[in-house]
């Protein structure tokens, strides 16, 4: 519920500060005093898109200031989670427009785009007028208003999760379709690669341990000369034998020696002992160098097909063992495809039976609440005095998505007989004013917690049906809020609180104010709204007698 406004340097404001009520909020004023500025400054605050030059003349910028009450409950706290605001006792909404055009917006002191604060304004304040294609004329908004007045969220809720899982079997049968056909397209291709990746088997390092072997056979015949030379030189015919006598020769004299030839011959010991390791190892060599000219042959001819076949298919030698597996997965997919695609194609027939249940289902009861839309208004319009006015919620069908099968408009017809067509298409200004409002009185029986703004929503009626359309907006304000701008003395009457919007001038400036008005100030605004700028002793009496009738 709005509870005041603050507006500072906005077109012809200076500066103005309201506090409305909950019920029935009037605003009068003659032609040309600021009304429209009034909502352009509100509607600039919640983020709708209006005019481009909003700042006061010789000011440097222009701020509206707005303040709710939000029930718990109400969708707006939603919408400020989704934002990441806290949730405080009151909503303070401010926006900024500097003389460059540059706008910034707040929302309880935290700085907002202008999304956020669209998003939060569509739940706190809806606004109705002969030519509101915001609201009720747009068509596209008819049938999320039908659903809402039929109560059909837990239906849509359905509808939806049951088309999520329609289109995600119809993608998962579309993506199986194209991996099948890719397979099959190289069929050919797979199972030749598969075959003679299998047929040479290669396993991760065998590269490195083939190349190791190559290089080393390659270089065994003159390395082992070399090395057999070395293992002559240490044999008993070289080293080892002189190492020998002269072991020999030592120990014959060492008991002459007096113990000065024990080390030595410990060390002459240990050499014995290095030489026989040093044959050991020079024998192992020796047989691992010795191999036949075919076996050089074997070894570089596979190491050759591996980086041949690792170049063929652009991968790593050590890969080819995983590359392989991954095509003998795609030739799976040919040899299972026909299984699992007969799967995914009961799972999308199933999917789509379920859809189909849910989404008729929805559009019996949209029909069903069509019918009963159509009663309703029938019985709202006849005491705005047009009884022979015929409306009618059409649901025809369309393509399927997420929100059914449907599409609804409402459409009217002003006399029997006449063509039905859309409602700003059809309907005088007066009359299009009453088939807005019997039709807000209608969808908006279970809302709670929206201020409701009407623009001249009376223009082109008067007498008893201008007493009627009043009535029906008090019924609207009953438990509620309703501002309503206004030139009719009818409904001003029916008013709980009474604004009137004045221009003041003088020789330099002119600016717009808004007054509250008390008893005697609201019989002389509808005296005047009755009589016109001379304000007679018999409109006075008019004007208290429409007061006074509708308590």
């Amino acid at each position: 519920m709005l509870r005041g406004l603050d507006i500072r340097d906005m077109l012809i404001i200076d500066r103005l500060e309201l506090a409305f009520q909950p019920g029935l909020n009037v605003l009068t004023g003659e032609t040309g005093a600021g009304k429209s500025i009034l909502l352009d400054s509100l509607g600039f605050v919640l983020g709708w898109r209006g005019r481009a030059e909003l700042v006061r003349q010789g000011a440097e910028q222009g701020e509206v200031t707005a303040w709710f009450d939000l029930p718990d409950g109400h969708p707006g706290l939603a919408v400020l989670a989704d934002a990441g605001i806290a949730a405080e006792d009151e909503l303070i909404l401010r926006r900024v427009n500097t003389r460059d055009g540059r706008k910034t917006a707040w929302i309880n002191d935290r700085r907002v785009s202008g999304e956020v604060l669209r998003n939060l304004s569509e739940t706190l304040v809806e606004l109705h007028g002969q030519h509101d294609d915001r609201g009720l004329l747009n068509p596209r908004g008819h049938q999320q208003m039908l659903d809402s007045y039929a109560g059909l969220a837990p239906d849509l809720d359905k509808t939806r999760a049951a088309w999520q899982q329609l289109a995600k079997a119809q993608k998962a049968l579309t993506a199986a379709e194209a991996r099948i056909a890719e397979a099959q397209a190289e069929e050919d291709y797979l199972r030749h690669a598969v075959a003679e990746l299998d047929a040479l088997s290669p396993e991760a390092g065998e590269e490195a341990t083939l190349d190791t072997q190559r290089r080393m056979m390659q270089a065994a015949e003159k390395i082992r000369t070399d090395i057999a030379k070395a293992g002559e030189a240490l044999s008993l015919n070289g080293a080892e034998g002189m190492v020998s006598d002269a072991s020999r020769w030592l120990i014959g004299v060492a008991d002459k020696a007096e113990g000065h030839l024990d080390e030595p011959l410990a060390a002459i010991e240990r050499v014995q002992l290095a030489l026989d390791e040093a044959q050991n190892g020079i024998v192992q060599c020796l047989d691992a160098l010795s191999f036949d000219t075919s076996d050089l042959e074997n070894v570089e001819e596979r190491l050759f097909a591996i980086r041949g076949l690792a170049r063929k298919h652009g991968v790593l030698a050590d890969d080819l063992r995983g590359f392989a597996d991954g095509l003998r997965a795609r030739l799976a997919l040919l040899d299972d495809g026909a299984r699992d695609l007969q799967a995914l194609h009961g799972d999308l027939q199933t999917a789509q039976a379920i859809y189909a249940e849910t989404a008729t289902r929805l559009t019996d009861k949209r029909r069903a609440a069509a019918q009963l839309l159509d009663q309703a208004m029938a019985a709202e319009l006849a005491p705005l005095k047009m009884e022979r006015a015929i409306f009618a919620t059409n649901i025809a069908a369309a393509e399927p998505g997420p929100s059914g099968q449907d599409t609804v408009a409402f459409t009217v017809a002003t006399n029997p007989g006449a063509p039905a067509g859309p409602l700003n298409k059809i309907a005088s200004g007066g009359e299009l004013s009453r088939f807005l409002l019997a039709l807000k009185v209608c969808l908006t029986q279970a809302e709670s917690g929206l201020t409701m703004i009407f623009d001249e929503i009376d223009r082109g009626v008067g007498g008893a049906t201008a007493d009627a359309v009043g009535r029906r907006l008090a019924e609207l304000a009953d438990g509620g809020q309703v501002l309503v701008v206004t030139h009719s003395p009818q409904v001003a009457a029916l008013g709980g609180h009474h604004w009137r919007v004045e221009k003041r001038q003088d020789d330099v400036t002119t600016t717009s104010t808004v007054v509250a008005l008390d008893t005697n100030d609201r019989i002389d605004e509808i005296a005047r709204m009755i009589s016109g700028d001379r304000v007679t002793d018999a409109a006075r009496a008019a004007a208290q007698a429409l007061i006074s009738g509708q308590k």
